[in-house]
């Protein structure tokens, strides 16, 4: 035993430091790319503050209709117009309809990022299967990481607000859209693609009117997958600043507040159905 505590010893001694390493590759970021950073944080920030304002700019009530009437076009379902339009109201009756829309301007900004990002990453990982096989440690780590230790890296390279929620938010949620589109395209049968070659297709024609139709039922579930992992870290958001539902949440931990606690969990959750019947692929 004392051989082995020995070992042990001269193993902990003898400690690999990754933890400076990564400390001096942020300070090497802070120090050399501040101006890319600063320029990200003014992009992101002026698209979540347009969408914010489209939601806010309007009467409650106008986005409401507006959110009821896009329901019936996206789903001809009187139910899901009614649950929407009662779930909106219900929120501005319990007095949080400012933080909602904070929320959903997070979500909707993260969305669109990971969105933008991950279906082309994911085709492109699926047309070459080394990179796929590059991309999944990093895809498994970018999901498994803890999301507190990306967090400080983020605060100082973006600082304090939506922006390093947003990054955070996109860095957790980005792997489902590129692992679902690599799925739907790598899962276009054989016979089809040969169909397309037989016919002269080339392989952007083969993407655009074979792969892609069939893989979108894979991008969409992607989509919705997206929506609720970037609800999911609304409080995370909260403790780097980031307005919305996290704060009220933040607070009701904080003072044990079972009313509050239950009241932005109700509302958090009337969010995530509404976008996700709105966003889901039709059944039919």
């Amino acid at each position: 035993m004392e051989g082995t505590d020995s070992y042990l010893d001269w193993i902990e001694s003898n400690k690999i430091p990754v933890g400076k390493w990564a400390k001096g590759f942020v300070d090497l970021l802070t120090d050399h790319a501040a101006w890319f950073f600063d320029g990200v944080s003014a992009v992101l920030e002026t698209v979540v503050l347009a969408i914010l304002w489209v939601l806010q700019a309007p009467h409650p009530l106008v986005v409401v209709i507006a959110v009821a009437g896009l329901a019936w076009w996206a789903r001809r379902s009187v139910g899901f117009t009614a649950f929407a339009l009662f779930g909106l109201l219900l929120i501005i009756n319990q007095g949080y309809w400012e933080e909602t829309t904070e929320t959903l301007a997070l979500v909707l900004a993260a969305t669109a990022v990971c969105m933008s990002a991950g279906v082309p990453v994911g085709i492109a990982a699926a047309r070459r299967p080394w990179l796929f096989a590059a991309l999944r440690p990093v895809l498994d780590l970018m999901q498994t990481i803890p999301t507190f230790v990306y967090l400080i890296p983020a605060l100082i390279l973006f600082g304090l607000g939506m922006v390093p929620g947003l990054i955070a938010t996109v860095i957790f949620a980005i792997p489902a859209p590129i692992r679902l589109t690599h799925l739907g395209i790598t899962s276009t049968p054989k016979e089809l693609i040969e169909a397309g070659e037989a016919f002269g297709a080339s392989r952007s024609q083969l993407l655009w009117k074979v792969e892609l139709p069939y893989a979108m039922p894979q991008i969409m579930a992607g989509l919705t997958q997206t929506i609720m992992l970037s609800l999911s870290m609304v409080v995370i958001a909260a403790l780097v600043g980031a307005d919305g539902l996290g704060v009220p949440t933040l607070r009701a931990l904080n003072q044990v507040n079972i009313a509050k606690g239950f009241e932005v969990g109700i509302a958090i959750v009337l969010i995530a159905i509404i976008l996700d019947r709105l966003f889901r692929r039709s059944e039919s």
